[in-house]
């Protein structure tokens, strides 16, 4: 196991709070495997909080994956849901468990929320609307920098 998938998992109950708003419950089961060896990690999710074990237990879902996809999803660099959709994981079980895994997983970089984008677009029509006409600097010259005679 590498460091940054030991600190994921290691964060994962101190952020369940701020990241589990909806009201889940259940367990489910990551088996991250390498070549021939697979680590099991359990993430038992209750409302407002999330328990890691490595202890073996019923489980209501399951995520498989190579330990390294595992890398990229903890670092953002890979996306849960499309790689499950390229069948480079494969899931099974209750799907809200899923859906709140994702949740513990950093965005990309230069990733940014739909929502914000479309504010500030919004912002800025509102902006171009408010804003007096452009009427010139009216110095006298030529659009091409000439002055206009006669």
């Amino acid at each position: 196991m590498t460091g940054d998938t030991a600190e994921f998992f290691n964060s994962v109950p101190a952020r369940a709070p701020l990241l589990l708003r909806m009201p889940i419950s259940g367990t489910l089961q990551i088996d991250l495997v390498d070549g021939h060896e697979t680590e099991h990690w359990y993430l038992t999710f209750a409302p407002g909080r999330a328990m890691v074990s490595r202890d073996e237990q019923a489980a209501d879902a399951i995520l498989t994956l190579p330990t390294q996809l595992f890398r990229e999803f903890v670092t953002g660099c890979s996306r849960p849901n499309a790689a499950v959709l390229r069948n480079d994981a494969t899931f099974g079980g209750d799907v809200r468990l899923f859906l709140a895994l994702r949740r513990f997983f950093p965005t990309g970089p230069g990733v940014r929320d739909p929502r914000e984008v479309a504010r500030e677009k919004v912002a800025a029509r509102r902006r171009t609307a408010s804003a007096p006409p452009d009427r010139g600097t009216g110095t006298g010259n030529h659009p091409e920098g000439q002055e206009r005679t006669g």
